[in-house]
């Protein structure tokens, strides 16, 4: 079975549920079940165009359809459980005669949706990304560095908030485009690809609402994205970004950030998404690592760190000022943080190592590699700890 197939087309899916009365947590154990049902049914080559047999002999001419039907009797029989007889025969009685699904895309709709004012912007994030993005709690709780634990909770809170609540209040504009931005770096990764899509969705939303925020997270993911064939080598291990092959880096889609961002920061409304795309967008600026702009990154952070007050930010930050201004500050700018912080070993090894603290840098990095989120992280923050010992003992 397609699992590329099925992600695609669950959002659509579920949108089609909501659209037509289902609740919101209703829908979506009514859409799981359903795909539970093709990943029993239907045959492996199954694509979006396909006119092939189920398992049974049924014709599948229209995936996306088929899922829609399904989900929905899947959605009347639960509904025919519930006390609610006269709402169960009001939506028996609205049940479509099966045929092709809407061409219409109802992923972005949903995410709107899932952005509910009921909900709290980390409750809307979360449930979205579990909901439209496909990610399971595990990969959300990494993203949010919590607990898997945790992250279930607070996925199933909200669950119960928005079951029964028809969605025609749509969120906030800044809970979407933190959800779009989670998404884009969770494919970004490489655990589940989702940075395609999530630049698609800000296209489509960049198109659908003016705001230059909106474009500033569409620059952000065009700059970072433009990087994305240079941050690994052919062995799969991290290319770290001074060290990345610029001649790879996407020029195109560069220069198409950069001239949305431009446009962006011209209307003077500052907000996150454009600081940080005008740092991504200096780091594609310089034709080598050494001629970066570092002052103007330093300045950028610091109206950064003024819009949003993030520690992450200002770990960030640390590391730019020990570029700007030498290792020895960018040390003095990390020492207020709290140690805690995700990556703060890495980063202080790496000011140690450009300070001459070799000794210091190795422990850090063999200290932020046993910390580190993903397998290739840690692979590189282990090799960065041998170089250092090996160059100690050489």
């Amino acid at each position: 079975m397609d699992e590329a197939l099925l992600r695609s087309l669950t959002p659509s899916v579920l949108g089609i549920l909501v659209r037509r009365g289902a609740d919101f947590a209703a829908a979506e154990d009514a859409v799981q079940d359903a795909l539970v049902e093709a990943v029993r049914v239907w045959p492996a080559d199954l694509s979006p165009s396909s006119v092939l047999c189920s398992s049974k002999g049924d014709p599948i001419r229209d995936p996306k359809g088929w899922l829609v039907t399904v989900a929905w009797r899947k959605f009347l029989d639960a509904t025919r459980a519930d006390t609610a007889r006269r709402r169960r025969e009001d939506l028996v009685d609205e049940e479509p005669a099966p045929g092709p699904a809407p061409a219409v895309d109802d992923t972005l709709q949903l995410y709107f949706l899932c952005a509910h004012p009921s909900l709290t912007p980390s409750s809307a994030v979360a449930l979205t990304l579990r909901a439209v993005g496909g990610l399971t709690t595990r990969q959300i709780a990494q993203a949010y560095l919590v607990p898997e634990a945790t992250m279930a909770q607070r996925i199933s809170r909200a669950k119960r908030t928005v079951s029964g609540v028809r969605f025609d209040q749509p969120g906030d504009v800044a809970t979407v485009l933190r959800v779009l931005y989670l998404v884009f770096n969770e494919g970004y990764s490489g655990d589940v690809d989702l940075a395609a899509e999530a630049i698609r969705l800000t296209r489509q939303l960049a198109a659908a609402i003016d705001h230059p925020e909106v474009a500033g997270l569409l620059a952000l993911m065009l700059l970072h994205h433009a990087r994305r064939a240079a941050r690994t080598a052919p062995d799969g291990s991290l290319v770290p970004l001074a060290e990345q092959d610029r001649g790879r880096w996407d020029t195109e889609s560069i220069a198409e950030g950069v001239g949305i961002l431009q446009a962006a920061l011209a209307r003077d409304r500052l907000g996150e998404f454009q600081a940080q795309a005008a740092i991504a967008a200096l780091h594609a600026d310089a034709p080598t690592a050494e001629e970066t702009d570092w002052v103007q990154i330093v300045e950028w952070y610091d109206e950064l760190a003024r819009l949003t007050d993030s520690p992450v930010v200002r770990l960030n930050r640390a590391v730019a000022v020990g570029e700007a201004d030498g290792p020895r500050a960018g040390l003095a700018a990390l020492a207020v943080l709290d140690d805690s912080l995700p990556r703060h070993a890495a980063v202080a090894a790496y000011l140690h190592e450009r300070d001459g603290d070799l000794a210091t840098a190795a422990r850090l990095y063999a200290e932020a590699a046993r910390k580190a989120p993903d397998l290739a992280e840690r692979d590189h923050l282990t090799r960065q700890a041998a170089r250092l010992n090996a160059r100690r003992c050489g």
